[in-house]
């Protein structure tokens, strides 16, 4: 499932930052972002969503959605973490941001040091490049605005578990939760404390 923003106008360059966020988390999907900025249109203050206030990266995202060229949003969901693990999922979730733009990039900035298959340019992965190059900071707020929007729902079905104070990190309060009333659907069955509840329960 993806999100897009619509273009507005094409661009000489068209440069996609590209980032991902909930590699950490028992829970949930793995959330990436691309995005395609108007130089015409500057957005202040872009940079590591993690750096920001929450009200603060809701206040960029809707700046981005309405300014950039084109945008988008997409995941890997909890099956495809468990079934290739949390790096590829992560790389996958990121490619099919970069596949949803409503017009093709010539070239992709990737957070991180590692490239996803399968992008329709060049690219270059870019260590910390969420704190370095704007794009990449406007995809680290997307992407973390949407996910957490989807833990605090998930917070409204399984209030027993806290999922919108710690956004399905392994928190004490969340491993406590998870000992106390087990595993749902959302959680991640191949990280090592879910898992080590399953072993828990299928042995009593």
């Amino acid at each position: 499932m993806t999100q897009q923003g619509l273009v507005f106008q094409s661009a000489t360059d068209l440069v996609a930052g590209v980032d991902e966020v909930g590699r950490g988390p028992l829970a949930g999907d793995v959330v990436a972002a691309a995005v395609i900025l108007d130089p015409k249109k500057p957005i202040a203050g872009l940079t590591d969503s993690k750096a920001l206030t929450a009200k603060r990266r809701e206040q960029l995202s809707e700046e981005i959605k309405a300014r950039a060229l084109s945008w988008c949003i997409a995941r890997a969901s909890v099956a495809e973490i468990d079934e290739l693990n949390i790096l590829q999922a992560s790389l996958l979730a990121m490619s099919r941001a970069v596949a949803g733009l409503s017009v093709v990039p010539e070239f992709c900035q990737i957070d991180g040091n590692k490239l996803p298959k399968g992008l329709p340019c060049p690219a270059e992965a870019i260590v910390k490049g969420d704190s370095l190059i704007p794009a990449i900071g406007a995809a680290s707020i997307l992407a973390k605005v949407q996910r957490d929007a989807e833990m605090v729902e998930l917070d409204q079905r399984y209030p027993e578990y806290g999922f919108a104070r710690h956004k399905g990190y392994p928190t004490p309060v969340h491993l406590a939760a998870l000992k106390a009333h087990g595993v749902i659907a959302a959680h991640r069955r191949s990280y090592a404390p879910v898992r080590a509840i399953l072993t828990t329960n299928r042995s009593t």
